[in-house]
């Protein structure tokens, strides 16, 4: 049986790249497209931002063709201007728009906008039912499992915004309160699944971070899918790893030091090309010591890598890293 969300076909057990702000961006979202990715979302963006035209949140509309299917990921606090996000995002060309009722960050939830409306579900209803209504595309949400341990409302949330016409819900096991913290608890998401009334697709996010994780928890909490985030910073083959495991019940081996420059280089090519030289290099910046995480003694490179701005000069030191780790087991690197 195929997971869909409207018309869109995802395959039997899709796997999602999560929307992360500062991460998944196009040239992030291709890499992992490329490694087995079923389904991207982009950055989230501030529908206050769409609304006031700023160049910031108008550039994360931007989406191609090769990521398709993907979801344009929308927050904010007010109803109405929700709504107009809605439009814009809808015209920007996605295959769905998703809301996030998740994020935990401070200046997010002050505003109240992502987790905040775990506290004020009314609300949180009435601006699902706008955002659906302002867009002929499937509405799907992100969320939590509530404010705090004493209020895990996601229950009730998943009823409620599937009555308002939502077409798949993505939770993650955590609380607001929890932020990264502790471990994720995917046994309400499991209740959710289980709830005879729940028809749309619902897939888990927290913590998974390995092709058994993913196995065994597919097979204890039920969901539709996966999602995936800071597992895949970095690391983009974990897509293809879990697939690899789902089929044949054996570890595939991990990326080799060709593999992981080769896509590091992809990765800074397409952040050059779509951000510019300059932008495009100092944002890759934060990615390289997840891409070679494991190496012995990496920090001269790494450091070097930070702090060059030259292209030339990057992809030099790239070719020494290939050099000095090109008898290095990757097995053993990322144990």
């Amino acid at each position: 049986m195929s997971v869909k969300i409207g018309n869109i076909d995802l395959g039997a057990f899709p796997l999602l790249l999560a929307p992360m702000e500062d991460v998944s961006d196009p040239p992030f979202r291709f890499v992992c497209k490329q490694n087995g990715a079923d389904m991207m979302y982009t950055e989230f963006i501030s529908s206050e931002g769409l609304i006031r035209d700023a160049a910031k949140s108008i550039q994360k509309l931007d989406i191609f063709e090769y990521e398709r299917p993907i979801g344009i990921q929308i927050f904010g606090g007010d109803i109405e201007h929700m709504r107009e996000a809605s439009e814009i995002a809808s015209q920007a060309g996605p295959d769905l728009v998703d809301i996030n009722y998740g994020c935990p960050v401070k200046n997010v939830v002050c505003k109240g906008a992502g987790s905040s409306l775990l506290q004020d579900i009314d609300k949180m209803v009435k601006m699902t039912d706008a955002v659906v209504k302002a867009s002929h595309l499937p509405v799907t949400v992100k969320t939590r499992l509530g404010w705090d341990d004493n209020t895990k409302n996601v229950c009730e949330v998943a009823e409620r915004l599937q009555d308002v016409g939502i077409q798949a819900l993505t939770i993650h096991g955590r609380t607001r309160a929890q932020l990264y913290k502790g471990s994720a608890d995917w046994t309400l998401i499991r209740e959710i699944k289980r709830n005879p009334r729940i028809k749309i697709p619902i897939f888990g996010n927290g913590d998974v971070d390995s092709p058994e994780k993913a196995a065994n928890w597919r097979m204890e909490y039920e969901v539709d899918g996966i999602m995936i985030g800071r597992a895949a910073i970095g690391y983009p083959w974990i897509f293809r790893e879990i697939k690899h495991f789902f089929k044949t019940g054996a570890h595939l081996a991990g990326p080799t030091i060709e593999e992981r420059i080769s896509v590091c280089r992809t990765h800074l090519e397409k952040s050059i090309e779509w951000k510019g030289p300059k932008t495009g290099v100092f944002e890759m910046r934060r990615h390289y010591a997840n891409y070679f995480k494991g190496l012995p003694d990496f920090k001269p490179y790494r450091m070097r890598l930070v702090s060059e701005g030259d292209i030339n000069n990057i992809y030099s030191i790239l070719d020494e890293v290939a050099v000095k780790f090109a008898d290095y087991d990757p097995t053993i690197a990322m144990a």
